[in-house]
């Protein structure tokens, strides 16, 4: 055989194996990037479950204050009330007495 040959063969054989290896080379990369970006992608739904949570107990303790307000509002027109009463007792006792 002659060297030429020989060479253009080496050559050849060289191509393939420097090609598979690029290739095989390329989709490990592209694995990675992938599973990296899949992470992040957790990561971040991670983070807003979380302050979806907060934001939740935050409503609750909200609406629990708006409640006691509303409970607090509701004794004192009763308290208001009774003391109106009185009051009209008092004014009616006065011109009684004039």
């Amino acid at each position: 055989m002659e060297i030429s040959t020989i060479v253009a063969m080496i050559a050849a054989l060289s191509g393939i194996a420097l090609g598979w290896i690029t290739r095989t080379s390329a989709f490990k990369k592209d694995v990675e990037q992938e599973a990296g970006s899949g992470a992040a992608l957790r990561t971040d739904v991670e983070y807003i479950k979380r302050g979806v949570d907060d934001i939740r107990a935050d409503v609750r303790q909200q609406g629990q204050r708006t409640d006691a307000l509303a409970e607090r509002v509701t004794r004192i027109e009763e308290s208001s009330k009774q003391y109106h009463k009185r009051l009209d007792r008092f004014e009616e006792n006065r011109r009684g007495d004039l």
